[in-house]
């Protein structure tokens, strides 16, 4: 997610920025703080719990939800950027081949991300207490935001295309903080510090060829 941030949103913001304003940097740049706000906002309001959490450490609005439904929050609270991020992606495209390579390589990364996600995802949900039909319902809606939010930002960029530098970075920015603030904290507390490294760097290069080589 950090690779995509960097070649397939940051990147195509910056070039947009730089055909319309003298100072290139500050679209992106308010567009990444925004992004961020967003998710922080939605961290603090909605119940959820991480997947490596202890019931103890629920974060948002305190509620009295079943474990399994705060893990099913957390992920969709997360999926919300990624759909966002490939929305803005393919309203960018504006008939460049380049832009619509990126949007393709950022669909398929996420995508593939999503197969393990949703497998972690729907396994605590039994593992919680809720049966097998309902764990997969469940897994299966957390992923429905992607689609919702990425139709969102295909529209307002297709609608306002100045904004588009601004949306890009805003992606960006809340794809980052879902990552630093969510993602490699919980894959490090499973006691592996230097496996997740490794699968951290893996993932980065991977996204880094797709979109430079194949875009």
């Amino acid at each position: 997610m950090i690779s995509t941030s960097f070649w397939s949103l940051l990147g195509p913001a910056l070039e947009f920025a730089q055909m319309e304003y003298r100072l290139s940097f500050i679209p992106p740049m308010i567009g990444f703080i925004l992004g961020m706000i967003l998710l922080r906002g939605l961290d603090v309001l909605i119940p959820h719990l991480h997947l490596a959490s202890s019931p103890q450490e629920q974060e948002g609005l305190r509620m009295s939800l079943k474990q399994g439904i705060l893990i099913f929050l957390a992920i969709t609270i997360h999926n919300i950027p990624e759909g966002l991020a490939i929305g803005v992606s393919y309203g960018s495209v504006m008939g460049s081949k380049t832009q619509l390579s990126s949007a393709y390589n950022l669909s398929f990364g996420i995508g593939l991300q999503n197969i393990p996600e949703g497998i972690a995802l729907s396994l605590a949900l039994v593992n919680s207490g809720i049966s097998k039909a309902k764990s997969f319902l469940l897994g299966f809606l957390s992923a429905l935001v992607e689609p919702i939010f990425a139709i969102l930002g295909f529209g307002i960029v297709s609608l306002f295309r100045s904004l588009l530098p601004y949306v890009l970075s805003l992606a960006a920015g809340a794809m980052i903080f879902v990552t630093i603030e969510e993602l490699l904290p919980s894959a490090q507390r499973y006691g592996n510090s230097d496996l997740t490294s490794l699968g951290f760097s893996v993932g980065f290069l991977i996204m880094m060829v797709l979109d430079t080589y194949f875009g």
